[in-house]
């Protein structure tokens, strides 16, 4: 029998953020929905019907396929109700996901409904009970359950609607996708449920770290920006600002700047509109504004001379209460945006790809000023995110448990790699010096952390996908790529560490190019492509495929659609940069690394430790006190066999080997390579 499920549950408010899970102690199950393949549908309010949770388990042992529309949500419900089902499952938004082959269409119940021509539900009623604030448990019984009903119907039509779709000549190649996926989708679900163990002592103390530095930071930018621009207040939080200190100039009429500019202009016309358009900017000098006398309003009074209430700004100083003339002295650091690429619409860019590239020159000719500024305002932005988004984030969404229950999509991207949600973790900065992953720990009192990292997972997979012989060669000889990269990058003059190499090795697999970078780095770039030719030789094949057909297809069966790539008068193709890039993220990060997860997720089902995270290409497993030597043999064995499962899985031929290196430690960042 197939039986397609959904559920109603209140939601929690928390921090300005909605809480729909059933970790949250105030939110509670308020209806289920079952409704056959022959038509016979079921809704239990639960507080109604003591037998509910019998009956919904007896349809579930009857039950060859469990459907549902984010079933993960669903699933997670029945669950912690103490429901249990082992079967397999169909994901309608998932379905559609891979359908979609890329192109991020919306995937809300309505929208499907809507591209597939179905019938969807009225909301109109429950959103009136909504907007005066009532929760779903207090929406009359009658009302929910139509609602319910309506979008139990929708999505078994969207289901059939697919597997239609799926048994089609276009899309029967997809199948296999749409199985894994929804295989995927059950084992994040298992760890969505686990939850990541935090200790919010250590979390509060990150956080005052990250703010005294940030403290320190602002208070040297302040001083910096003082001296480079005078007297003029500059706020350090604005882009257009932060540009008029970075380049020294400023648009004449911001409403036409970006107007004048051809991201493939000559370099000569883009110098001219630049000097057209734009200001010089020159450090000021402030002076006491002699109609405010430098409070910064103007008092007025009444025609009948009673005092006027509001004292506006003053017009001539715009309330500062000090007006700012300019000196002789060019403000700023004076770099020049080489190319009308750089230019956004408050000036330049100081997004950190051209930040990173200033920096660079500051390096190379010897800018000590310039590249202290820039290096403490790319920390300062770091800080920014890494408050809002992990310490708020995780101190908002760490459950009554104590735990973080660390949310894992795969619809998010249009590779199908792991995407996070409430926060999202694999926005993590790469490497193992995070200090917010001290705050995570073992759920057990003498319990460890260990997380499997692939080895060069991307460059492997790329050396399969190409069948690149000097990539082959490298990965099989154990060659040092990142040590490779650093001597590259120095020989051509910027003496570059390893971990900074890092940054560029693989870049290009992902359609990175040396626009935009120093020479030395530049030189690089294009010593990839004439090293790994096989790799470009591939690059080129892809390109050739999208051109033909529209898509391009991974040795998964995963695809692709380009649906507009044509080819430029100049040579060059639309969306290359995706079509480069697809297939390495998607192969190694949505297929790769996913099939090794639920590998892994099985083999310690007997066991009390258990996976609880996935950030990019690492899996994270909280190891039980007892356990450490079992786990270890896991991941050595999972090594043994991971070649295997790939072929197994995918049907090919995978000849490039993969490794897992486990690191082990009482927290997640105090990890410690396995001897």
């Amino acid at each position: 029998m197939k039986l397609t499920l959904d559920v109603e549950n209140t939601v929690t408010t928390r921090d300005g953020k909605l809480h729909l899970d059933p970790f949250e102690t105030d939110n509670e199950l308020v209806m289920v929905g079952c409704l056959t393949d022959s038509g016979e549908e079921h809704l239990y309010r639960m507080e109604d019907e003591p037998e509910a949770t019998v009956k919904i388990q007896s349809m579930l042992d009857a039950c060859t396929i469990l459907i549902g529309h984010n079933i993960v949500h669903d699933l997670m419900w029945l669950w912690e109700c103490g429901l249990t089902y082992t079967g397999p499952v169909f994901d309608t938004m998932l379905g559609e996901y891979v359908l979609q082959r890329g192109m991020k269409k919306p995937l809300s119940l309505e929208a499907c409904a809507e591209r597939y021509e179905l019938a969807t539900k009225k909301q109109d009623t429950l959103k009136e009970y909504f907007k005066k604030g009532y929760s779903v448990a207090d929406i009359p019984k009658d009302e929910l359950s139509e609602y319910l009903s309506a979008d139990l119907h929708a999505t078994q039509q969207l289901s059939d609607e697919i597997y239609k779709k799926l048994n089609t000549v276009e899309d029967t190649g997809l199948m296999e996708t749409v199985i894994l996926t929804n295989q995927v989708a059950v084992t994040l679900g298992r760890i969505y449920q686990r939850g990541f163990a935090v200790n919010i002592e250590k979390l509060e103390e990150v956080r005052v770290e990250f703010e005294k530095e940030k403290q320190d930071i602002e208070k040297r930018l302040q001083l910096q920006v003082k001296h480079l621009m005078g007297d003029t207040p500059i706020n350090l939080n604005s882009p257009e600002q932060m540009s008029w200190v970075i380049y020294s100039r400023k648009p004449k009429d911001k409403t036409t700047w970006t107007h004048n500019f051809d991201s493939y202009m000559k370099a000569k016309d883009y110098k001219h509109y630049v000097n057209e358009t734009s200001n010089i900017i020159y450090k000021t000098a402030a002076v006491k504004c002699q109609t405010c006398y430098g409070t910064g309003q103007q008092r007025k009074v009444r025609k009948d001379g009673a005092p006027y209430i509001k004292q506006p700004k003053c017009d001539y100083c715009l309330g500062t209460g000090y007006i700012f003339n300019n000196t002789t002295k060019i403000a700023g650091l004076k770099f020049s945006a080489p190319t009308a690429k750089w230019v956004s619409a408050n000036g330049f860019s100081v997004n950190k790809k051209f930040l990173d590239v200033l920096q660079d020159t500051a390096k190379k000719l010897e800018m000590p000023e310039a590249l202290n500024f820039l290096t403490d305002l790319q920390r300062l932005s770091a800080l920014d995110t890494y408050l809002s988004s992990f310490i708020q984030g995780i101190k908002t969404y760490v459950k009554p448990d104590g735990k973080l229950h660390v949310r894992l999509l795969q619809h998010r991207t249009s590779t199908g790699r792991f995407s996070g949600a409430d926060p999202n973790m694999q926005n993590m900065p790469r490497g193992g010096t995070f200090p917010v992953k001290k705050v995570f720990v073992s759920r057990w009192n003498g319990g460890k952390i260990m997380e499997a990292d692939f080895a060069q997972l991307e460059f492997r997979a790329a050396a399969f996908l190409s069948q690149d012989k000097v990539a082959m060669d490298e990965v099989a000889s154990g060659f040092d790529v990142h040590s490779y990269t650093s001597k590259v990058i120095t020989d051509a003059g910027q003496p570059t560490s390893r971990q900074d190499a890092k940054a560029h090795t693989f870049a290009p697999l992902y359609g990175a190019t040396g626009f935009g970078r120093s020479k030395a780095e530049a030189a690089y770039y294009e010593h990839f492509t004439e090293k790994y030719k096989g790799i470009k030789s591939w690059h080129t094949r892809l390109a050739k495929e999208a051109l033909a057909t529209g898509k391009i297809t991974t040795p998964s069966g995963r695809q692709f659609s380009f649906p507009d790539v044509h080819r430029l008068m100049s040579g060059k193709i639309t969306n290359f940069t995706q079509i480069k890039n697809y297939p390495v993220q998607s192969f190694a990060t949505a297929d790769i690394v996913p099939l090794i997860l639920m590998h892994i997720e099985k083999l310690l089902d007997p066991y009390n430790s258990c996976v609880v995270n996935s950030v990019h290409d690492s899996i994270v497993v909280d190891v039980h006190p007892s356990e450490e030597r079992q786990v270890l043999d896991i991941i050595q064995s999972t090594n043994d066999h991971m070649i295997s499962l790939i072929e197994r899985q995918f049907k090919l031929q995978f000849n490039v080997p993969l490794l897992l290196e486990a690191k082990i430690g009482s927290n997640w960042l105090d990890t410690k390579d396995v001897a």
